[in-house]
């Protein structure tokens, strides 16, 4: 059935476009047209002046709804965890497991396969952050699962057949022979919780890696003689840098420096969102420890960054804020900057005639109203 989106803001390649239709047949986008050539007697959804933007893809989702994926690898725990973040405009998400054993890690993979064969909303892949860590910079991440990455470890993390598979390892830790396998194998490899010097990290990119987990944190930074992964991240222009930005992970100043180094179109939002989004109880346990959100953030005892209590419709709101860029550059950053990461670009990520219609509607405050994937409107 074809249906058109009305009375929108749409944003388009060209920006937002005030007198503009969105024609949605199935799960894809038909066409954008303006408003006086909506074929005749098409069914029309009036958004009331709200924004019509693509929906958002979060690459680091390791729980939400009361979920953690680590604790309960499984289809049903996908579908919640989705569903949970689906409520702040995310259409598009990986769920993610932090350092874990091997096994957690093949269950995780599994049910990856299994969601999107059942096509559970919003699915695309899985993220493995870890156990390929560093110890040094292993923020909250159990000492005791961080490994080398060896031929069992490389069967684990390839053995996903559906959606796309993000590993998260410190190059240090590993070979430049090693990543160029893992690309080989259609893995996306980013470097994170990484104490990598700067010709590490340099070796990692001519090797195949594709990106940086949480640019800035858990990461060798950028000082005066040592460039460190930071260094890395902001000179080479090709590969993107995941930001949370909730104005706790990274000052702001810091965040808007980094925008002058390189293409905006090389950073996307991420959350790092943890059980408690979407919930009123902000306590929740990670691998055996108490995490609580104190003024907005997920700590342990000790106070340790625990992820995040973000979700992206927050984060895009705060990035218009915070970095001091249009709405338009902060829903990119959500939507289309992930997508090309991801290799989704030709797919989804815009709003473009043939791409997926993944949808979100934006009131005046940017809080998410109604949301699309593939066609399919939400229940709320």
């Amino acid at each position: 059935m074809v249906f058109a989106l009305v009375n929108a803001r749409v944003l388009t390649d060209a920006g937002f476009s005030e007198d503009s239709a969105v024609l949605v047949d199935g799960a894809k986008i038909a066409a954008v047209v303006p408003m006086a050539d909506i074929p005749p007697g098409t069914v029309s959804h009036d958004l009331g002046g709200q924004a019509l933007v693509p929906g958002f893809i979060d690459s680091q989702v390791n729980g939400g709804g009361g979920v953690l994926f680590n604790d309960s690898p499984t289809v049903e725990a996908i579908a919640a965890i989705g569903e949970a973040h689906r409520a702040y405009g995310t259409t598009g998400f990986l769920p993610t497991l932090i350092s874990d054993d091997l096994d957690v890690v093949r269950r995780g993979v599994a049910a990856v396969d299994a969601a999107i064969e059942a096509g559970v909303p919003g699915v695309i892949g899985i993220h493995i952050e870890g156990p390929f860590l560093n110890v040094a910079r292993k923020g909250i991440h159990d000492r005791s699962k961080i490994r080398r990455l060896d031929d069992e470890g490389f069967a684990a993390v390839t053995a996903l057949k559906r959606g796309k598979t993000l590993v998260t390892l410190a190059p240090e830790q590993t070979t430049p022979e090693m990543i160029r396998r893992l690309d080989g194998a259609g893995v996306i490899v980013a470097a994170g919780h990484t104490n990598g010097s700067y010709a590490e990290i340099r070796s990692a990119l001519d090797s195949g890696l594709r990106g940086f987990t949480h640019l800035f944190n858990a990461m060798s930074p950028l000082t005066s003689r040592q460039p460190g992964a930071v260094g890395a991240a902001l000179e080479d222009l090709a590969s993107w840098c995941g930001l949370i930005v909730d104005g706790r992970h990274i000052d702001p100043v810091t965040m808007r420096l980094a925008l002058r180094c390189k293409p905006v179109d090389r950073f996307m939002l991420v959350t790092d969102a943890m059980p408690s989004v979407g919930m009123t109880d902000k306590t929740f346990v990670l691998q055996g420890q108490t995490v609580k959100v104190v003024d907005g953030v997920c700590v342990n005892a000790d106070g340790t960054l625990a992820g995040s209590d973000l979700d992206m419709a927050g984060a895009v709101r705060n990035s218009v804020a915070m970095l001091n860029i249009p709405l338009e550059e902060a829903v990119r950053m959500a939507s289309r900057n992930p997508a090309e990461f991801l290799g989704l670009g030709a797919q989804t990520g815009r709003i473009a005639p043939g791409l997926s219609a993944d949808l979100v509607a934006l009131d005046a405050a940017g809080n998410v109203t109604q949301s699309w994937i593939a066609g399919v409107v939400s229940a709320s």
